[in-house]
């Protein structure tokens, strides 16, 4: 049998290596999900209370508050 070529173990070498890091990242994310969760909801909803409502003025073409 005839000796594997280095380009092989290098090509398998890299594969590997990318799909651990794949697999590492996807479990980093999922962890930090778990012990960070996102409140996106609840802080848009009172950044929007925040501002008021603005109407355009038809004389002038200035958008005012409410």
């Amino acid at each position: 049998m005839p000796p594997i070529p280095p380009v092989f173990g290098w090509t398998a070498g890299i594969v590997a290596a990318v799909a651990l890091t794949r697999v590492l990242v996807r479990e980093w994310r999922r962890v930090n999900e778990i012990l960070h969760p996102r409140k996106v909801a609840s802080n848009d909803q009172l950044r929007r209370e925040a501002f008021p409502t603005l109407r355009r003025d038809p004389r002038t073409g200035v958008y005012r508050p409410d």
